[in-house]
């Protein structure tokens, strides 16, 4: 099994392309500051997973989709700053809420399986 084929990682390569879609959304004075930082924390997610699933080590593992799991958190809020500023709606947000909710789901269950 390759890390392509985790649906974590699908899921958080779906939340990337949510992300991006959000960013577009913002003015351009933005585009060094809040885009910026959005556009890390969600590449980050599944980047992580991939890295620590590459390391074949359940402790390794672990530790990088905790770090994944910080920069969902990280979007997370991010996309509440991009809310409360005008930046984006609710609604254009609600897919990137569920991604990443299921994101966050998933990645508990794997961390937890793991021990």
């Amino acid at each position: 099994m390759l890390y392509r084929d985790l649906i974590v990682w699908q899921k958080a390569m779906e939340l990337v392309k949510e992300t991006y879609i959000l960013v577009k959304k913002l003015l351009k004075e933005e585009t060094y500051a809040l885009s910026d930082q959005m556009r890390r924390a969600a590449i980050s997610i599944p980047s992580n997973i991939a890295e620590g699933y590459g390391r074949k080590s359940k402790t390794e593992y672990s530790r990088f989709l905790d770090i994944a799991r910080g920069s969902l958190f990280e979007l997370e809020t991010q996309i509440h700053i991009g809310i409360m500023l005008g930046f984006f709606t609710e609604e254009d947000s609600d897919m990137a809420f569920k991604l990443s909710s299921e994101v966050a789901r998933i990645l508990n269950s794997i961390i937890t399986k793991l021990g």
